[in-house]
């Protein structure tokens, strides 16, 4: 892909994800539709992340398409679990989601390394979830705008606090209204 073909995918794509932000942000999407039309779109325009992260636009776009992909596939397993069909297919999907987060997990670290963990605070986040209570960390760009990333990883969080840039505290999430809203 050319430059200027990469430069026209990221644009695209940005414009689509704040439209969906803004969307959801307003009330007129709930969570469920939000993954929904993010899927579709990357479905639809064949979006493919990037093999290297060398600009904060292609981390974020990797981290949002393994998110993407990541919670679609879990919606999907857990609709099948409670319909009590395609079992087979179920642990199928989990190792899916499994594979996503992981590949997020990874976008995320690159892109920090990228951004040589500069203007970059983390802290775990205050949820509804007793399940995520203590594990749900946020990673805010404080340079960007809607530039949010959320991990579970040990390794990850070791790496915020050798660079100090994680809280020892807990906050509420600066998305909020996204990350305790069920879907």
């Amino acid at each position: 892909m050319s430059d200027i073909e990469n430069i026209n995918t990221i644009n695209s794509f940005f414009e689509n994800r704040d439209k969906l932000i803004i969307s959801h942000m307003n009330g007129e999407i709930d969570k469920k539709s939000f993954l929904d039309l993010n899927y579709n779109y990357m479905i639809d325009n064949k979006i493919k992340p990037f093999t290297t992260i060398d600009s904060f636009e292609k981390g974020m776009y990797n981290y949002q398409f393994y998110n993407v992909m990541a919670k679609y596939y879990k919606v999907v397993a857990q609709e099948l679990r409670e319909n009590g069909k395609c079992l087979n297919f179920y642990s199928k999907y989990l190792d899916d989601v499994k594979y996503y987060y992981d590949e997020k997990d990874k976008t995320t670290f690159r892109l920090l390394r990228f951004l040589k963990y500069k203007n970059v605070e983390a802290y775990f986040i205050n949820m509804e979830s007793s399940v995520l209570e203590g594990k749900l960390y946020e990673i805010v760009l404080k340079d960007y705008e809607f530039a949010v990333l959320h991990s579970q990883s040990e390794w990850i969080l070791g790496a915020l606090k050798k660079e100090n840039v994680f809280l020892n505290c807990s906050k509420k999430s600066v998305i909020d209204y996204y990350v305790n809203q069920k879907y």
